[in-house]
This record gives C-alpha cells, structure tokens and sequence, in this order.
C-alpha cells in the first residue's frame, strides 16, 4: 500500500500486475490504486475510523472518490453495502459515529470501506484479533463470501493460526522479517519443516487436550528436531493431577461470595432527564470462589464479563445484590473502608498500553503503589520489592528507568502484571489480559500467569472471549449471555459435554 516512510524500502521491488513497480510510483499513481484497486482492512477499527464523522460520510467519501458519484448516490451505494456486510438498519449506520458501534460492526464498516469500490486485492490486517469467537466466525464468513462473489484475491494478516488455516489456500510464515517456511496450508500445517512454524502451530492453547504449560517457540527453537506430538505429551496434564488439584479445592476455604449481583446504567432520559429504561449489564448473577481457584468468564462481546469483574472491585455501581470478600461484606463500603481493600483485590487490564501511565517510567508506577499503599516500608524495601517482582515476571532491572512506550505489547502485559502483584493480592482479575498478544508471546503470557498463580496461591477470575485460552487456565467456568450466568460447571464438562445452546454455539464458532 506504500504507506511506510519513502525511505523504508531499501531494495527489491513491488509490482503491481507486472507493471507498475510501487516503490517508484509517483503520489498520484498511488493515489488511484489506493481503494479503488487496493483495499485495505486495519486491525483495530476505532482508531482508523474517523471519530468526528459519521459512518456514513466517511464510506461515501470513498465512493465519491475513486467512483465520482454524486452525493445521493454515494449515499444510496453506501446503504447497499451495509447491507452487503450485513449490519442491521443500514440508515440508522450510516448516520452513526464510530464510538456508538460495537467492535463487530465497526469492523464490517470498515469491510464495506475497503471493498465498495470494488479493488482487485484486499489486505486484512489482523481484522479478527480483539473480536469474540461468535462475531470473529461472522466476519471470517463474510470475508469468505465477498471474495468468492467479487472474485478477489486476499492478503490476510494474523498471529492465529487457526483462522489462517480456516480462510487461506497458501500461506507464508514470517520471523523477525523473513520468511522462514512457505506453502499450501494443508502441507504447513500437516507437517511443519521449521522450528518457528511448529512453536506457532503447538503454542495455541489445545482443546483435545489439557495442558499444565503451553508450548512457546523457544521450546522448538532450542529443540529443532522436537516433534510436536512428543511435546504436547510432555506438557498434558493426567488425569491424576485433575483428580489432585480437585482434591486440594475441595478443601480450600471460599474467598469471593457473590449474590445476585446486578449493575444497571441508565438508558433513555425524558425531558426532565428522568431514567426511562435501564441497560442491565449485569443481572442476578450469582458464584462464589474458593481460596486458590481460577474461575474463567467467557461471553461474546456486552455479555457483561468487563461490568461483573469491576463490580465484584467496586470500580462500578452496584444496582442490588452482595459482594462478600474473605468474610467481609464490601457491597456497600466506601472512602477509607474501601481503599483498605484494594490491595487484597487486584486488576490487570485488557489493553497494557492504555493503563499505563505514559508519563511515568516503569520504576515510578510501580514504586506508586508500595507508597500509596505499604508506607511503612523503607526506599530501600520498596526498591528491593519491586525488583524482586520485576524477576518473577521475567523483565530485567534496566527496565525500571524507561517508559511504556520503550516496550512490546507482551513486555507491557508483564509490567502490569508486576504492577498487580507488588502488593500480594489475593484475588487477581484478568481481563482480557491475552486477546490482543499474538500466539507465542500469549503462550509466554498465559504460563507466567499460571506459575505466578500456584507460586504465591491468589485466586483468579480470567475473563476472555477465547474458550481455548479458559480450557487451558479455568478450574471452572461461567458463561455469560446479556448480563446472565446461562452455564456454569467444571471446565472439562462444560467443554466436553455443554448444555446450553448458546455455550455450543460458542464452542462451535472457534476456528
């Protein structure tokens, strides 16, 4: 697409059906394949739409653009392809600002906008990582569609390697900007000839299988000639170690009671600015966690699992039901009372980046929470203790003097995770702590969450829209739908044996 820096291609060439060579191209040039012969899907939507105009606007632009057609008839052309990518009231859409649709539908704007000028290529930038499996499976499927009926070809970047095996033909692995193994995907995938390849293919989380770790690609990198099947072996969890783990949770005192739990947000307002109706995000749930136990929450997107998670951390309203933490009821504590609780409680967040403080080093974030919260301690012990969790997580002590912006997204993930645990928690809520980690760095991620969780014993709540990634980590499961619990059980059972339609329809979309 050329959009990199004109000095980024040091040599080689780009041809464009063998004759235009894009790297020389001039802008105009460039500006003409650009959406009417080349569309491009982005991976994250939100911050490639436009937030200051419509849908709409910005789709017929492109039409007005590439197709000079005129006002209404962008307009009319626009409304066609919304139905095309099947959003409901395609009116209502087009008049809608990217904030007010869910990440589903923002994506399927931004399906339309890449193909309603009909290109001869499509590139899909990894448009599939922050969806659930539910939504993720539609927009795979509509992909699908649109390329047989308009006859394109496609790029589809991805790190997950399932949806690469359900939607391409060929497939080339990249590592550390080579290509290290290229070929039809039914032979890659069947047998893999490098060591990158196979780390990739074994790192994701298995569903025939229970695995204590996962395999990561420095497993095969240090062990080229390692056979997938041998490894995995190694790694699976027996049927004696399930029977123990159950035992020593059958003992363990319960830690987290929640009764009936419900977080209501105001809706529609009259005139007066009167409540009409309520959006219940959260309603009538009920569970309770034992001391040690990781408990997974998964639902498509708005089921409600964010909501329960701050709820159960009072970071959000309660509308009616009781939270009771260690014996104690903290429904309805609040000023000193509750910030006396927060070191007991702890939350990773989704998006590392975003929650953490960008004009502060590593070293002064986390040295915030041992002042605010341990100020007893010495400089010396606060410096100490932070370099100690530093260790656990696998980050060195040269981190602390530089910013989050100096790291990784998987670098990111393990800094909050440091930042989580400084203070000892006994409960540790992660909230899509993996989904947008690519699969080797998540299976690094996902070990260290597991290792840290046995070696200082805290309960977890891990919530995530990836069933495969709660098989792995999850004692037990909920399963969330519009705000309810509609299944819960022992994770084996629920991925084995589910009753509910809605989990079946869950488990039945994963690629």
């Amino acid at each position: 697409m050329q959009l990199l820096p004109a000095n980024a291609l040091s040599s080689g060439g780009l041809w464009w059906q063998g004759e235009t060579d894009l790297a020389q191209a001039p802008p105009a040039t460039l500006a003409a394949l650009r959406g009417r012969q080349m569309g491009m899907i982005f991976q994250e939507p939100l911050s490639s739409l436009n937030p200051v105009l419509t849908c709409g606007q910005q789709v017929a632009e492109v039409l007005r653009q590439h197709l000079l057609l005129s006002a209404k008839e962008a307009e009319a052309r626009t409304k066609a392809w919304f139905e095309k990518v099947k959003l409901l009231d395609p009116a209502r859409i087009y008049r809608s600002y990217p904030h007010q649709l869910s990440g589903g539908q923002r994506q399927r704007v931004m399906i339309a906008m890449a193909l309603c000028a009909e290109p001869q290529l499509l590139i899909a930038d990894e448009p599939t990582t922050a969806l659930d499996v539910t939504v993720q499976h539609v927009i795979l499927e509509l992909i699908r569609d649109l390329q047989q009926e308009m006859g394109i070809a496609i790029i589809f970047i991805s790190h997950d390697l399932a949806v690469i095996r359900s939607i391409a033909e060929r497939v080339i692995v990249m590592q550390q900007g080579k290509c290290v193994e290229a070929g039809r995907v039914a032979t890659v995938f069947a047998a893999p000839q490098h060591p990158y390849t196979k780390g990739l293919l074994a790192c994701r989380p298995d569903l025939s299988r229970r695995l204590k770790r996962l395999a990561t690609v420095s497993d095969f990198l240090a062990h080229p000639a390692q056979d997938t099947g041998q490894m995995l072996d190694k790694l699976a969890e027996t049927a004696a170690d399930m029977a123990q783990r159950k035992r020593v949770l059958a003992e363990a005192k319960t830690l987290l009671n929640v009764e009936k739990l419900q977080v209501w947000y105001p809706g529609q307002t009259n005139w007066l600015g009167r409540v009409k109706n309520w959006v219940k995000a959260v309603e009538e749930v009920s569970f309770s966690l034992k001391a040690g136990e990781r408990l997974g929450i998964v639902g498509e997107s708005g089921s409600g699992k964010t909501t329960l998670g701050k709820a159960i951390l009072r970071l959000v309203d309660l509308h009616g039901g009781r939270i009771s933490f260690a014996g104690q009821e903290v429904s309805a504590l609040a000023g000193a009372e509750l910030r006396a609780l927060r070191p007991r409680m702890q939350l990773v967040f989704q998006d590392p980046f975003s929650s953490l403080n960008p004009k502060l080093t590593i070293g002064q974030m986390l040295l915030e929470p041992l002042k605010v919260h341990r100020p007893e301690l010495s400089i010396h012990e606060q410096n100490e203790r932070v370099r100690q969790v530093l260790a656990q997580v696998g980050l060195a002590a040269d981190t602390l003097p530089r910013y989050a912006r100096e790291f990784s997204g998987g670098q990111r993930q393990r800094i909050g995770l440091a930042r989580a645990l400084l203070l000892q928690p006994e409960l540790l809520i992660c909230d899509e702590s993996v989904s947008a980690l690519d699969v080797s760095v998540q299976a690094q991620v996902l070990n260290l969450i597991k290792d840290l969780q046995e070696a200082y014993q805290f309960s977890l709540i891990f919530i995530s829209h990836d069933l495969s990634v709660i098989k792995f980590i999850a004692d037990r499961v909920l399963v969330m739908k519009e705000g309810r619990v509609v299944e819960a059980g022992d994770t084996e059972v629920i991925f084995s044996s589910p009753q509910e339609a809605y989990t079946q329809n869950l488990l039945a979309a994963i690629p």
